[in-house]
């Protein structure tokens, strides 16, 4: 049994559906398209996970979300505007340093009075802020094809300290990467733009927001209106998204469809094989859409496109384990106000970061009960992917000892996900490596690759990214 489509979309990660659901959205209604997603495994949201237990509830990959127009546009969308939680963007931000918590500077006047940074490292951040900031040159710089990695870049403009207390962690937090191996330009596009525009970070900021000044079309009614530094969610997580946007789909969506081969007809279609629990399916189609993890996709275009997959394969994605532990409110050494704590390396703490999970959002845990995320592992740590889980929750909660908690008492152990291959890493040779995939692509028309390997691992780049893909495939389409 052949079907013949306009477009294929092989995953039903967040990526995949949002660009299954912005066809939809965006397409000539007198000439509807035809349109497949197929999902290997059984379920839909690739990495979102949210699972719950009791009165427990919880995630067990992207934790929340920057609610950006293109994503609470898509929440509205599919009916799940009155399930959308925010967290409080005043909220502190917390690092583990010498022994202590303390908050992140999340302003200019923070940032003078924060026991954080030394008297010398407020002063160093402050003139690199302004501008006074050496030109980037060296050795090292010219064998890496101009790049700058994110601690040069940092250090260069703000320091040794700041880069070390704080913008480490965050990496380690936003990526679990080596920032000595992460580029700036494609890890933190926007920072980038700011400081080599000219004149240092602040005034590429000034420039920055005049620049966004121009006039704006009227903001959308429907759409909630959210500040900077807000997180977002839904009232029974964040696989409430995936979920909703499936159920629109129906029979569009194939789920235990797993791809077998895919090739080019002499028509100038594409022709894809899937293993089924109905057996072997075949169909054809004007476009297909790869919105798989780059080391899957490399294994897909091996026969097709040989340079690009080699290419896909350099993209390296480290393991991390994500790890949910409960604790009575009664253990902990003091209420947990706040969106949760990062550690930076050297402090005798081997997990990365923990979010104070159920301080956050609404219906996370029982009365009485603390839920705690953490993560650890990442490109600087990827001997964790070698532990069994009894290893792995043993050393969080000897590091929650450390940070959090008032007695040794055991948590109740919601759950151990190690990700063997997690978040891809951005890093030096990363915009050379996408264009000599686009380059392969030239040769494919109608072959498409959307995934967060590309320009942005956040829920919110995964959904902007897909929209522009379906208006790019809508256009190749003759719509």
């Amino acid at each position: 049994m052949t079907h013949v489509l306009d477009s294929l979309i092989v995953g039903a990660g967040i990526s995949g559906l949002a660009l299954a659901h912005a066809l939809h959205q965006n397409q000539d209604h007198q000439l509807p398209l035809n349109i497949l997603v197929s999902e290997h495994q059984g379920r839909v949201g690739g990495n979102i996970t949210t699972v719950s237990e009791g009165e427990f509830l919880w995630e067990e990959g992207p934790n929340s979300f920057s609610p950006t127009p293109e994503l609470l546009k898509l929440a509205v969308e599919v009916g799940l505007k009155p399930e959308l939680v925010f967290a409080d963007r005043k909220l502190p931000r917390y690092v583990y340093w010498n022994g202590q918590l303390m908050p992140v500077p999340m302003s200019p006047p923070a940032l003078l009075s924060t026991k954080l940074l030394s008297p010398g490292g407020k002063l160093r951040a402050l003139t690199g802020a302004l501008g006074f900031v050496q030109p980037a040159m060296g050795e090292s710089l010219s064998q890496q094809n101009g790049e700058e990695t994110i601690s040069q870049f940092f250090e260069r403009h703000l320091g040794s300290e700041v880069l070390k207390r704080l913008v480490e962690p965050f990496v380690s937090g936003v990526y679990a990467g080596d920032p000595q191996q992460l580029e700036i330009s494609s890890a933190f596009a926007r920072v980038a733009r700011m400081a080599y525009s000219g004149g240092g970070l602040v005034a590429g900021a000034v420039l920055s927001r005049r620049q966004n000044k121009s006039p704006r079309s009227p903001a959308d009614p429907s759409i909630p209106q959210t500040k900077r530094g807000e997180l977002g969610s839904f009232r029974q997580g964040i696989g409430a998204l995936p979920n909703a946007i499936a159920k629109q789909l129906g029979d569009q969506l194939k789920l235990n469809w797993q791809l077998t081969r895919l090739e080019r007809t002499e028509n100038q279609t594409y022709r894809a094989e899937f293993s089924t629990p109905e057996g072997v399916q075949q169909v054809e189609t004007r476009t297909v859409v790869l919105t798989t993890p780059a080391y899957v996709t490399a294994e897909i275009l091996k026969p097709l496109q040989l340079q690009v997959s080699q290419t896909l394969t350099e993209i390296p994605y480290p393991p991390v384990a994500c790890v949910v532990l409960a604790y009575p409110v009664s253990a902990l050494k003091q209420k947990l106000t706040g969106f949760g704590n990062l550690v930076p390396r050297g402090q005798g703490i081997r997990t990365l970061g923990t979010i104070w999970t159920s301080s956050l959002f609404p219906g996370r845990a029982p009365q009485g009960w603390q839920v705690l995320t953490s993560y650890i592992g990442g490109a600087t740590d990827p001997e964790i992917g070698e532990l069994e889980d009894d290893q792995i929750v043993e050393a969080v909660h000897q590091d929650l000892r450390h940070i959090l908690l008032k007695e040794d008492i055991s948590p109740k152990v919601l759950a151990v996900h190690l990700w063997k291959r997690a978040i891809p890493q951005y890093n030096l040779g990363h915009q050379q490596r996408l264009q000599h995939v686009n380059e392969g692509l030239e040769a494919m028309p109608g072959l498409y690759l959307c995934s967060n390997y590309i320009d942005g691992v956040a829920l919110g780049d995964c959904v902007r990214r897909s929209i522009g893909q379906a208006n790019e495939i809508l256009s190749f389409l003759g719509q």
